[in-house]
C-alpha cells in the first residue's frame, strides 16, 4: 500500500496491490451483507406516522455480537428507552453504515479494482471530502467487526494474538493491525 496523501487540490489519494484493494472490497461487503441481514422485512407498525416516514424497526438488540457491537444500545441501564431508541434510529444507521461501506466499494472500482481481470495494476483511489469519512467509518467498522471475531477488547489482547499458536489467528490479528494502518495513514493525511 502506499499511503494516503493530500491533493494540492482537495482530497486524497492512495494506492493498494490488487490483494490489498481485495482484502477491503471483501470485508466492506460483509459488513454489507450482516447490515442488511439485519435490516431486512421489518412487520409494519402501529403508527401510521412512523409508518409513512420509514422510522420504525427493530426494538430488540441483535443477538450476533457484531452486529451488537455496531449497533450499540443508547441506554444501557434502562432497556425501555433503549427499544424506543433502536426502533426510531436503527434502520436510518444501518443504511448509512451501508452506505459507507458501498462509497469504498465503488471508490475501489473507480480506482481499478477488477477481481475478475486477475491484473495486477495498482489500484490507485482518489477521494473526495464525502469519502473520506466514508472509508474512515467503514475501517472503523471493519475493524470493530473483526475485533469482536478475534476477541480483542483491549491492546493486550491485540498483542497476544502475535504469539497465537494457531497461524489463522495470527493472520487475522495482522489483518487488524494492518487495517489500523490504513485507518491511521488516512487520519494523518487530514491533517
Amino acid at each position: 500500500m502506499t499511503p494516503f496523501k493530500a491533493r494540492r487540490r482537495g482530497g486524497m489519494t492512495a494506492a493498494f496491490d490488487p490483494a490489498e484493494a481485495n482484502v477491503i472490497a471483501n470485508l466492506a461487503g460483509q459488513v454489507i451483507e450482516l447490515l442488511r441481514d439485519r435490516n431486512g422485512e421489518q412487520v409494519a407498525d402501529a403508527d401510521p406516522l412512523v409508518r409513512e416516514l420509514g422510522m420504525g424497526g427493530p426494538t430488540q438488540p441483535p443477538e450476533d455480537p457484531v452486529l451488537r457491537r455496531l449497533l450499540p444500545d443508547a441506554y444501557r441501564d434502562d432497556p425501555g428507552d433503549a427499544a424506543e431508541f433502536r426502533r426510531f434510529t436503527e434502520s436510518a444507521l444501518t443504511s448509512a453504515k451501508v452506505a459507507n461501506a458501498e462509497t469504498v466499494l465503488a471508490s475501489l472500482a473507480a480506482g481499478g479494482l477488477d477481481p475478475a481481470s486477475g491484473a495486477d495494476d495498482p489500484v490507485e483511489i482518489e477521494l473526495g471530502p464525502h469519502e473520506v469519512q466514508a472509508w474512515l467509518r467503514c475501517l472503523t467498522d471493519i475493524r470493530l467487526s473483526l475485533a469482536v471475531r478475534l476477541g480483542i477488547e483491549t491492546e493486550e489482547d491485540a498483542m497476544l494474538l502475535e504469539n497465537s499458536p494457531d497461524p489463522a489467528m495470527v493472520a487475522m490479528g495482522e489483518l487488524y493491525d494492518w487495517l489500523g494502518y490504513v485507518q491511521e495513514t488516512l487520519v494523518q493525511a487530514l491533517k
